[in-house]
C-alpha cells in the first residue's frame, strides 16, 4: 500500500487482483482508501481520485465533531443506539455475570460487579447486541429466501470495520456487522437482501441493482439510513 496526496487529499492506494476501482472514506477521522486493480494506471488513478473529490470531502465532513463509540466509557448517561433509537445507558452494580437490558423505551441497563473495567462492559454490551440480531436475523431469511429463490448455507454475525455484510459465494456463507444491531431494523432487513443478491449475482453490476429493485424497491433510503447515525461507516458488499 502507497500514499498518495491529491488537491491536498491523501489517499491510502492498494493494488489488488478486481475488475474496478474500490473508494472508500472510513472511521474515524475521514481516513480515504482506494483499491484498485493492477492493470489501471496511475493516471487513471489520479483522475479517479479527482472525479471523487466532493464526495470524499463531504464524507469526511460528516466525521468531524461526530461521537465515535471508542470514545465512551460505558457509564451511565452515555447514549447509546439499538434498532436505531437511543437509549440512556444506566450502570449498576450487583455481584454476578455482567447482564444487559432494555428498561422501558428511554434506557438500557448494564449490570456489572464492581470496579469492572470498560473492557469488560464493552463485551458485555456487545455480547448482548450478537444476541438480538441472533433472535432477528432467522425471521428475515425465513422471509426472503422462498421470495428470491435462493437459500443461505450459513450465517453469521462479527465484528466489521468496512463492511456491513459480506457473501461466500462458494460456502454460500453470509457475514453480518454486529454494528448493525445500533441500525433501525430497515438497515438490517436491506443488508439481509443485499447479500442474498449476491447468491444470485456476484458482482454489483446492472443485474445485481435490478434483482435489488425487484425484491426491495426501497433499498436506496434503507442503504442512505445506514449513514445517518454516528457509528463507523461501512458498505456492504
Amino acid at each position: 500500500m502507497r500514499k498518495i496526496t491529491v488537491s491536498g487529499v491523501e489517499v491510502a492506494v492498494l493494488r489488488k487482483p478486481i475488475r474496478y476501482l474500490r473508494l472508500g472514506v472510513y472511521p474515524p477521522d475521514g481516513t480515504v482508501r482506494l483499491a484498485a486493480p493492477v492493470s489501471v494506471s496511475d493516471e487513471e488513478i489520479q483522475l479517479a481520485i479527482v472525479n471523487r473529490l466532493p464526495w470524499i470531502r463531504r464524507q469526511q465532513a460528516r466525521f468531524e465533531g461526530r461521537p465515535h463509540q471508542a470514545q465512551q466509557q460505558l457509564v451511565t448517561g452515555e447514549h447509546h443506539y439499538f434498532l436505531g433509537q437511543p437509549y440512556v445507558l444506566q450502570v449498576r452494580e450487583q455481584s454476578g455475570a455482567a447482564r444487559v437490558s432494555l428498561q422501558g423505551a428511554n434506557s438500557i441497563e448494564l449490570l456489572v460487579r464492581p470496579s469492572s473495567s470498560l473492557d469488560h462492559r464493552a463485551r458485555a454490551l456487545e455480547h448482548w447486541y450478537r444476541e438480538q440480531l441472533k433472535a432477528l436475523v432467522p425471521p428475515l431469511l425465513a422471509a426472503w429466501q422462498p421470495k428470491m429463490r435462493v437459500e443461505a448455507a450459513q450465517w453469521g454475525i462479527k465484528k466489521m470495520k468496512t463492511r456491513w455484510g459480506s457473501c461466500n459465494i462458494r460456502a454460500r456463507r453470509i457475514w453480518l456487522s454486529l454494528e448493525l444491531a445500533r441500525r433501525p431494523a430497515v438497515c438490517l432487513e436491506y443488508v439481509v437482501v443485499h447479500e442474498l443478491t449476491h447468491l444470485l449475482e456476484r458482482r454489483h453490476n446492472q443485474r445485481f441493482v435490478a434483482y435489488m429493485d425487484q425484491f426491495l424497491p426501497t433499498w436506496r433510503l434503507a442503504r442512505a439510513e445506514l449513514n445517518r447515525l454516528p457509528s463507523p461507516a461501512a458498505a456492504a458488499g
